[in-house]
């Protein structure tokens, strides 16, 4: 068994520095998130889903301290892998959910007219662009931090 921070075969350390090495095209997404016009809610809940299904675990642990720090409630964190079945989470929400889901796995989905219609029957189309540009950022930093093997902020914190 191992404790925090010591290392176990599972866990691997990070590959590279893209802050050093591409620190421009970091801060250009940042720059592009810092844009994004969308409930905070949304926000949180459309990181946290995307970061599940990529299976992120720098980006969870991030986006799970920051929605805490918004007030969250731990109840829909723990619920969001099955917020469809969840009543913790309203129609809204499971809209944004279900979109999020789609897209992130766009070569599986292609987006199916039904989910754009569900997100888009609750949002407008100002919320509905930003909402496809939070997930479509949320899932360009996953691949970063998972190609990367970006350490969870946690880990090192403890």
């Amino acid at each position: 068994m191992t404790t925090q921070n010591q290392t176990s075969p599972e866990t691997h350390a990070p590959r590279i520095d893209l802050h050093a090495r591409v620190g421009a095209v970091m801060a250009s997404l940042i720059r592009a998130e810092q844009r994004i016009e969308l409930d905070h809610t949304l926000k949180h809940l459309i990181k946290l889903r995307a970061s599940q299904i990529n299976g992120c675990a720098f980006c969870l642990d991030m986006h799970w301290t920051d929605a805490k720090a918004a007030g969250e409630w731990d109840v829909r964190l723990a619920q969001l892998a099955a917020y469809d079945e969840s009543p913790y989470f309203d129609a809204r929400e499971r809209a944004v959910l279900a979109l999020t889901d789609s897209v992130t796995r766009v070569s599986e989905t292609h987006v199916p007219d039904d989910v754009w219609d569900r997100a888009a029957a609750h949002l407008d189309e100002d919320e509905l662009a930003h909402a496809l540009a939070q997930i479509a950022t949320i899932n360009a930093w996953n691949r970063i931090a998972i190609s990367a093997r970006t350490v969870p902020a946690s880990w090192n914190a403890a």
